[in-house]
């Protein structure tokens, strides 16, 4: 759902919607409607301009008229041929076979092929939805496709994520038309009924980040995909940090609360702008600092997190989150999991620019 949507009650049932490769199906119609049209037009006056070559044999004067020539175009395009008007001269005979007979197999290759086009689209339409299915697995799934729907997409992109790995579920036509523009697979429904969920493929899917406007959605949509995917991480805003603790309980990993970030981040900036423009500069992509989480090396094992080359603000052991100043963490162990502060040019999933190819520092070595 997106940022603008007001509740649960605009869903369907979950209709899969694969970004657009090709034109407008509108303009397509368009244009074979206009070349039909184009070969009918050329047709008439082939023969209106050449009359003299043609007899009516139902006309004792033998004249051919405007009526006549499109009378004769008309049956001679659609085959049905009933003969009354027929060519007498060489001439005519030679255009008939030569022009007006291959404007007849296009004028009629126009009209079929439209009709094979609707049902050709529909079956392939169908072939790319169940090979995008057989790729489906460990995915993302992003419920609602806002504000905060588009920059956790552009932030996982960035970060190397595949767009073809991640899945969209959005009800409102904005939201849709805005994924497809990001070339993202859709799935139109509301995320608190399951059956859009198992269309999404939430039961195998990596990551769920939830983000519509409501947290009562968010909730209900966060207890849909725990009993889904026991599994999954969950990842949902809420827009009232009393909601927090019962998006918790719902089953969410992380709870980011809106309202209360955007709050601090105002007042921050009131008291001291430099303050402010450093936390934007952290939260924003692409350009200054960037907050990232890496594997430890194997090189600094038994080391102390503030000795090492990158900034270290807190470390991750046995899943737990550790300042690193805490007695816990005063020295590194294998297992532990970085989060530190870099510049944005560096990879900001690697090591370190330089050690790459370092072994890395997990439990299983």
């Amino acid at each position: 759902m997106s940022d603008t949507e007001h509740g649960p009650a605009g869903g369907g049932r979950g209709t899969i919607a694969l970004p657009e490769r090709v034109r407008s199906p509108w303009w397509l119609l368009t244009r074979r409607v206009l070349l039909a049209f184009g070969i009918l037009v050329g047709t008439v006056l082939l023969v209106y301009l050449d009359a003299d070559g043609y007899r009516d044999g139902g006309d004792p004067r033998n004249e051919i008229s405007l009526i006549d020539a499109i009378y004769y175009t008309t049956v001679t395009l659609s085959t049905t041929g009933y003969g009354d008007i027929a060519p007498v001269t060489d001439t005519a005979r030679l255009v008939n076979a030569f022009v007006i007979t291959p404007a007849r197999v296009a004028f009629l290759v126009l009209l079929i092929g439209t009709t094979l086009e609707v049902l050709a689209s529909q079956g392939r339409e169908q072939i790319r939805i169940a090979r995008w299915r057989k790729r489906m697995g460990r995915h993302v799934v992003v419920v609602g496709y806002g504000t905060k729907g588009r920059s956790a997409v552009e932030t996982l992109v960035n970060n190397g994520l595949d767009r073809e790995h991640v899945v969209v579920v959005d009800p409102s036509p904005a939201g849709l038309a805005e994924a497809h523009a990001d070339g993202l697979a859709v799935i139109s429904g509301d995320a608190t009924r399951a059956e859009v969920l198992r269309r999404a493929g939430t039961a195998t899917a990596e990551q769920v980040i939830i983000t519509t406007n409501r947290d009562d959605t968010n909730v209900l949509a966060t207890l849909t995909v725990r009993q889904m995917n026991p599994d999954a991480w969950i990842v949902a805003a809420v827009r009232e940090q009393e909601n927090a603790p019962l998006m918790r309980q719902s089953g969410a990993n992380s709870v980011i609360t809106s309202s209360d970030a955007v709050g601090r981040l105002l007042g921050l900036s009131s008291m001291s702008p430099t303050l402010g423009t450093v936390m934007e500069d952290l939260l924003s992509y692409g350009d200054g600092l960037e907050v990232a989480e890496r594997e430890l090396l194997v090189s600094e094992v038994g080391k102390q997190p503030q000795r090492l080359p990158d900034q270290v603000i807190a470390v991750v052991r046995d899943e737990k989150v550790y300042r690193y100043f805490d007695p816990v963490v005063a020295l590194l162990a294998r297992g532990d999991r970085l989060i530190v502060v870099r510049p944005a040019r560096e990879l900001p999933w690697a090591p370190r620019p330089g050690t790459h190819n370092e072994d890395l520092a997990t439990d299983e070595d």
